[in-house]
């Protein structure tokens, strides 16, 4: 734009009949480009290129090499399965338990936490060991598929790449939740060769009822970008094929319309089952190594359960995308196709609610297809197997992960035509609404918060309390009771061990205490240590949206820069308080006061 300027203002378009004109166009470019979405034409790319690549190699190490060798030998030896995915899941827990600072965050839940709690900021130390966990969790016979790692690689990429071309592309705060969700989408394009699948999932990733839409066109650009760089190297054959039927017929409508509600309950019971075993598994003190081994020997038992009785080329284990294939086109009897779908969704609860590092579309995506075809065969002794198993892919999708759009979209784009978008949008839309709130994903919000047109100019600096009380994690509750509850009156008090701040404590905590063990008791043991930091230089509506958030929180403690010094605290009332004083907010000098601590 100052190239542009420079022209319009030059001597030669100085002219009295020009000048009105080129005023004229400064201002319609001015207008045009008042969003600078420009930038995405050179950072999307760039996100395109380096996910592809990425995923790429994921894809060949994992589809070609390992489970390409371990596969047939699994098929012959059925005795390999249990000490095979033993062995990779002690692999997978060694690494996240010694290897990374948090080994229940990974995959699609930290991508869609640190979308909604961490403004997009991932913590890239591990970023590799957590590749490797999934390739181990995968490789072995894990039952869950590649876009696990697909999703958080693309979307630590993206954040990575924020730190490192935000000045160079002049990005903001709240650029970075955008490239991770478009690293995201690439990851997902690129890994199912699918591109509108990736920029609608990623876009319905985040929230039950909702879009990311801000994150719209570099997801777009990202995304198809990712899948030309993989289908360069790997190829552009579809993952999956679908054949046979081109068109649907009218009570083909109502049969779809009650498969997605039947796939609707049965997602009800899985969702519900899947977050009740993962939960109890986070929170079970048991070493994450243990928890693992009990996950693979459980998936081992599931896979070995089904070819001990049908020695047919299937096995529920696996990243199984050979299954998908199979399943589409070969008429296996309706009762192995149930079993199969039941044994699948088993082993998907033994490998991911375990810990299993990765995630499960395709395993619901291969258990719909399943009861979709021992639907058609069995009640409606339909030759159209081909699109019931379609609508049964879309509506579990649909319901599991609460994506109803990725769903449809992504039988469109592998079916290669349009005669199953109505059939799988009425299923899927079935299937979204009978299986209500529940879902796969614990970390999934309901909608996006509305921003406030007043704060569009502010940042956290303007607003926020310079005058910090804490505590110290190694003093008594009797202290700060004595010290800082009765002389100070906020809502919480940050807890400091040493330099560094652990979490916050409120004066109501004080009740959770007997008071004859007052003086025994530590404040680090009340302090809650899920708690929010954001800089300086946050733009009040991301700050806004952490703060309304479902399950938000009661305060955000503000930096000067990503892991300094606490300067100040954030409420929701300083925001309030600064939205019919906004102009004044914003010109307010900063105070000199840096506060006191405890």
């Amino acid at each position: 734009m100052g190239f542009l300027a420079r022209i319009l203002e030059s001597k030669p378009l100085q002219h009295p009949l020009l000048k009105k004109y080129t005023a004229l166009v400064s201002e319609d470019l001015s207008a045009t480009y008042s969003r600078a979405i420009q930038k995405w034409l050179l950072v999307a790319p760039i996100i395109g290129i380096v996910t592809g690549l990425i995923i790429a190699g994921i894809t060949v190490l994992i589809l070609r090499v390992i489970w390409g060798t371990i596969l047939p030998l699994y098929l012959k030896h059925h005795w390999m399965i249990i000490p095979g995915l033993l062995v990779g899941f002690i692999i997978t827990g060694l690494i996240m338990q010694f290897c990374t600072s948090d080994p229940d965050e990974h995959s699609t839940e930290e991508i869609i936490r640190s979308y909604h709690e961490h403004q997009g900021d991932i913590d890239t130390r591990s970023f590799w060991w957590k590749l490797l966990a999934a390739v181990t969790t995968v490789g072995s016979g894990g039952s869950a598929a590649l876009e696990g790692p697909s999703i958080y690689g693309g979307g630590a990429i993206g954040s990575w790449l924020w730190v490192k071309l935000r000045r160079f592309a002049r990005l903001e705060t709240r650029d970075r939740r955008l490239m991770l969700i478009s690293g995201a989408a690439a990851g997902m394009a690129a890994v199912f060769r699918a591109p509108l699948t990736g920029i609608v999932f990623a876009l319905e990733m985040p929230y039950k009822d909702d879009l990311a839409h801000e994150a719209l066109l570099p997801s777009l650009i990202a995304s198809v970008v990712a899948y030309a760089t993989l289908v360069a190297i790997v190829g552009a054959e579809p993952l999956f094929g679908f054949s046979g039927s081109t068109t649907f017929r009218a009570e083909d409508v109502f049969w779809s319309a009650l498969l997605g509600g039947g796939i609707g309950l049965i997602a009800i019971v899985f969702d519900i089952t899947f977050r009740r075993v993962r939960t109890f598994v986070v929170q079970s003190r048991v070493p994450h190594t243990y928890k693992l081994i009990a996950g693979g020997l459980g998936t081992g038992i599931c896979g070995l359960i089904f070819v001990s009785i049908y020695n047919n080329g299937l096995i529920p284990i696996g990243p199984n995308y050979e299954a998908v294939r199979y399943v589409l086109s070969s008429p296996y009897p309706s009762g192995v196709l149930i079993v199969f779908a039941v044994l699948k969704l088993a082993a998907t609860i033994c490998s991911l609610g375990s810990g299993g590092v990765s995630a499960m579309f395709v395993p619901l995506l291969l258990t719909g297809g399943c009861i979709g075809s021992a639907f058609a065969q069995t009640l409606l002794h339909s030759t159209a197997i081909d699109l019931y198993a379609a609508v049964g892919m879309a509506s579990f999708i649909a319901a599991g992960y609460k994506t109803p759009l990725t769903a449809v979209v992504f039988v469109a784009e592998t079916t290669g035509g349009h005669s199953f978008i109505i059939p799988s949008l009425i299923g899927a839309a079935v299937a979204y609404a009978i299986s209500g709130e529940a879902s796969v994903s614990g970390d999934q919000h309901l909608h996006e918060v509305a921003k406030i047109a007043e704060l569009s100019n502010l940042s956290v600096r303007d607003v926020m309390q310079r005058q910090v009380v804490s505590i110290q994690a190694n003093s008594s509750v009797r202290d700060f009771a004595n010290a800082v509850a009765q002389h100070h009156n906020h809502t919480h008090y940050p807890v400091y061990n040493k330099s560094d701040v652990v979490g916050l404590v409120s004066a109501s905590d004080l009740g959770r205490v007997a008071p004859d063990k007052w003086d025994t008791t530590k404040i680090g043991t009340l302090a809650n240590r899920h708690f929010t930091k954001v800089t300086e230089d946050c733009d009040l509506t991301e700050a806004l949206r952490l703060l309304v958030r479902e399950g938000g929180d009661q305060l955000l403690l503000v930096c000067r820069d990503h892991g300094a010094e606490i300067s100040g605290l954030l409420t929701k009332t300083d925001i309030l308080r600064a939205v019919g004083n906004a102009p004044a907010a914003a010109a307010m000098p900063e105070p000199s006061i840096r506060g006191h601590l405890t």
